[in-house]
């Protein structure tokens, strides 16, 4: 019997991959004949997110803030003094953290997807090509996690539809990504441009209540001019919300089938990234004691909660907060944010932890008044 499998080989099932393999038998299934294809993200991630994958991904372009146009179509830029993000490679990322993987001793089986598993003395993991024994499983395998799903009533509260097209468009500004708020294009989200050298990356998420997002990607690309320029185009779903639990006897999850997101952007590189090393230091412990119980595997959810849980709540709730305003609520908060001293505290977002601004903006006394005022009027 080997040691560990995990289902998926994006990020989050590399990383972890990449810690593991260096002392333990470790397998990858990989449903893609490709690492990093199709490509579903938008690539803009940290600094703190890239130093903590232990790889140096291609970098497109350097951000150091955001034009914010709101359904009026007024439009508010954000920009701080430092670096706030990089827009990456993504194929790139995911292939060099499999070849991390591979270096410490990683076996990826590529075109062969996780099914389902059972577990007794070891974990049976049913695969497309057959059945193969291992003492763990860690479930990487994204949004649809099949892993995820056979622990039973686990799924995600909320989902969101995604879509995006490169565009053979270069922007001006290659410092600032630009986002469009509002019903005509993201319902219950916001849409991206993001300036990738030359080409750019546009795309959006809607609420699952909207319909599938691609008439609103189609509406924003001719909005935009962009039509006859587009070169490719990716759709997907991404998990919102908190889901029962990240273990089970002999099983782990992370990232997308942990529904590891930050309910805000909808990212999931940072969450992944932080939550690997937890989970390789549990498993790597619970494998030497012999003990896999889901009891023995929860110190890994204790550890993520710890670290991520406040940020991943209190994002939930300002989600909770923006499906409930229409366009004039937006374009109402975004008169709000124009105010001088609202925007010295905007300014210093970090996008792997944005709810800090709102705690930042409720401790001015006077932000706090202005802003609970206009909040009272988005929700009445």
């Amino acid at each position: 019997m080997r040691d560990i499998a995990i289902a998926g080989g994006g990020p989050a099932g590399s990383a972890c991959a990449a810690l593991l393999a260096r002392d333990h038998d470790v397998t990858v299934f990989e449903e893609h004949a490709c690492i990093g294809r199709p490509m579903q993200c938008a690539g803009l991630i940290s600094d703190e997110a890239i130093k903590l994958s232990g790889v140096s991904p291609d970098v497109l372009s350097v951000f150091y803030g955001a034009e914010v146009v709101f359904p009026d179509g007024t439009s508010l830029t954000i920009r701080s003094k430092r670096e706030k993000a990089r827009s990456v490679d993504r194929s790139d990322f995911d292939s060099k953290l499999a070849d991390r993987a591979l270096a410490a001793g990683a076996e990826y089986r590529m075109c062969e997807h996780v099914d389902s598993f059972s577990v007794g003395d070891g974990v049976t993991v049913r695969t497309s090509k057959g059945d193969h024994g291992f003492r763990l499983l860690v479930g990487a395998d994204g949004h649809t996690s099949a892993v995820s799903g056979c622990i039973g009533n686990n799924g995600a509260p909320q989902f969101l539809r995604g879509i995006q097209a490169d565009v053979g468009v270069r922007m001006e500004h290659q410092d600032l990504f630009r986002m469009h708020l509002g019903s005509r294009y993201a319902p219950g989200f916001f849409t991206w441009e993001i300036p990738c050298g030359d080409f750019t990356r546009v795309g959006l998420c809607t609420e699952w209540s909207a319909g599938p997002p691609h008439q609103y990607l189609k509406r924003l690309i001719s909005d935009l001019g962009y039509e006859g320029k587009v070169a490719g185009m990716h759709c997907g779903k991404i998990p919102i919300g908190r889901v029962r639990t990240l273990v089970g006897d002999r099983v782990m999850l992370i990232g997308d089938a942990a529904s590891q997101v930050k309910p805000v952007s909808g990212g999931g590189i940072y969450p992944s990234m932080v939550a690997a090393p937890m989970l390789a230091g549990v498993a790597r412990a619970a494998l030497g004691e012999d003990d896999l119980s889901s009891k023995r595997l929860s110190e890994y959810e204790a550890r993520f909660y710890s670290a991520m849980g406040r940020e991943l709540l209190r994002g939930y709730r300002l989600r909770k907060v923006y499906q409930g305003m229409d366009d004039a609520d937006l374009d109402r908060a975004g008169r709000y944010a124009r105010d001088e001293r609202v925007m010295s505290i905007v300014n210093e977002l970090e996008i792997d932890r944005p709810t800090e601004v709102i705690s930042r903006l409720m401790r001015h006394p006077v932000v706090a008044a202005k802003g609970l005022w206009t909040l009272l009027r988005c929700l009445i």
